[in-house]
């Protein structure tokens, strides 16, 4: 195999865009930087395997005839919810000696299953990070993130996560034009940092049954340069400051001071992606009152300044307005 060739594991019930979306960014790489990956799929005794949408798979091989990969990736389906024991043995005698083990989605369950996580911080699909963090409580699971390097173990969230997973090991292997060239002809965004959120501030959080807190959530987020403190708050859906901090957690699952942080770091993301207003002027429309907060509260949720943010995350260059 060549120096950075690709193994990807396929099994029944397999996801089928959970394989041919990486593969396809692996592809495209190699075409462009003229440094093509040696990609191969195996199956446990090298059979055809049937995804979970009905098409047939054939592997290149079997998994004991593959031989060490350079990256071995793990994807996602309904497979991953009853393994063959075969395939998890396979996993835990021979990933450990992979330069790089990646899973897509529920593919966590599989490395976790193998041992692979223990100790280590990963994610998976937001639905089934409760699962994994039960069934595996040596895993540290965060389930916000699209996706998680711990090592040289990377796991991601949903399907397009894996491209979006796979497109940061391009542009780490062959550099940022690469990586963006290939995103340009798959038709999806070099924008999405893996720290970012896998859902909306109004998706993490579930939808008030209450007439008057549900309408509030959506004020909140039409309103995020309001005062949204929890008295003022309050005051708008007719409670009191300790009843209404009760009810919001109670019937959303947050706390409003977390919501209102979700909700202006988002709406402070999309207008630093799509906008080319000043980094002060975002901070006055999203409620933040002064770019030194806003940095602070991107520093904290996604590990870098807004201007970084920017600078990575926007198609092209801004030429922006104070």
């Amino acid at each position: 195999m060549t120096q950075r060739s690709v193994l990807v594991v396929v099994f029944d019930d397999v996801q089928s865009l959970d394989v041919t979306g990486p593969v396809e960014v692996f592809t495209g790489a190699g075409r462009h930087s003229g440094d093509p990956y040696g990609i191969r799929t195996a199956s446990l005794d090298g059979a055809p395997v049937r995804t979970s949408s009905g098409l047939t798979l054939v592997p290149d091989c079997a998994l004991p005839d593959a031989g060490t990969p350079h990256t071995l990736l793990v994807p996602d389906g309904h497979g991953t919810r009853r393994p063959a024991p075969g395939l998890i043995d396979w996993l835990r005698k021979h990933a450990r000696y992979a330069e790089r083990v990646v899973s897509v989605c529920s593919g966590a369950l599989l490395l976790a299953g193998a041992g692979l996580l223990d100790g280590r911080r990963a994610t998976t699909h937001w639905s089934l990070c409760g699962h994994l963090a039960e069934k595996y409580p040596d895993v540290e699971v965060d389930p916000d993130p699209i996706f998680v390097r711990d090592g040289n173990i990377a796991t991601s969230a949903g399907v397009t996560a894996g491209i979006d997973l796979a497109l940061a090991l391009v542009e780490e292997d062959h550099g940022r034009d690469t990586a963006l060239t290939v995103a340009r002809h798959l038709v999806v965004f070099l924008r999405r940092p893996g720290n970012q959120a896998q859902f909306s501030a109004q998706l993490a959080a579930q939808t008030a049954r209450c007439e008057p807190l549900r309408e509030l959530q959506q004020w909140i987020t039409e309103h995020p340069d309001a005062d949204l403190s929890v008295e003022r708050l309050a005051e708008r859906a007719g409670f009191s400051p300790r009843h209404f901090a009760r009810a919001f957690r109670s019937e959303t699952g947050t706390t409003p001071g977390r919501y209102v942080g979700r909700v202006r770091l988002e709406q402070a993301r999309r207008l630093l992606e799509d906008t080319a207003d000043g980094v002060e002027r975002i901070s006055r429309a999203c409620g933040y009152g002064t770019p030194e907060a806003m940095r602070r509260a991107f520093v904290k949720a996604l590990g870098t300044a807004p201007a970084e943010y920017r600078r990575r995350f926007h198609p092209d260059p801004p030429v922006r307005v104070p």
